[in-house]
């Protein structure tokens, strides 16, 4: 594509999720993506393998809205959009189940190619919150 800038990086991802009733838990990952420029949009993207199935993983990044898009062994889509709650779906083998994602704070800073995300939401099924998740995501242009 024409108007498209792309650079291999380093990602580091924290997730933080604390359920409405258990424990809070936290998951680090390192892994290496690409960060693409189009259409005046920044995006991240990377795979990730859970118990021998890959998740791709697209993010596009922002201040006020971003959205997290994962396919293969989980397909999901998760619009963040910091003034409005919005509606997004999760689908597994078990069935799709539509999620009401009410953003908290969301903060991204990008330099020349590394940068930092981090954005705190509620996530809701059927009316009822089942939880709060922080990602922190920073990443870096591989040298």
């Amino acid at each position: 594509m024409a108007n498209e800038a792309r650079s291999q990086v380093n990602i580091k991802l924290i997730s933080t999720i604390r359920p409405i009733d258990g424990e809070s838990e936290s998951y680090e990952m390192l892994l290496t993506g690409q960060l693409l420029e189009k259409a005046g949009s920044m995006y991240l993207k990377y795979e990730e393998v859970q118990e021998d199935k890959t998740i791709r993983t697209t993010m596009k990044l922002g201040n006020e809205q971003a959205l997290i898009m994962r396919a293969g062994a989980v397909k999901m889509r998760l619009p963040l959009n910091i003034i409005e709650q919005q509606t997004g779906h999760y689908e597994s083998e078990f069935g799709s189940m539509p999620l009401v994602i009410d953003t908290k704070k969301m903060t991204y800073t990008k330099q020349a190619i590394s940068g930092d995300f981090h954005v705190q939401y509620d996530l809701l099924m059927g009316g009822q919150s089942v939880g709060n998740y922080t990602l922190d995501i920073t990443f870096t242009e591989v040298q």
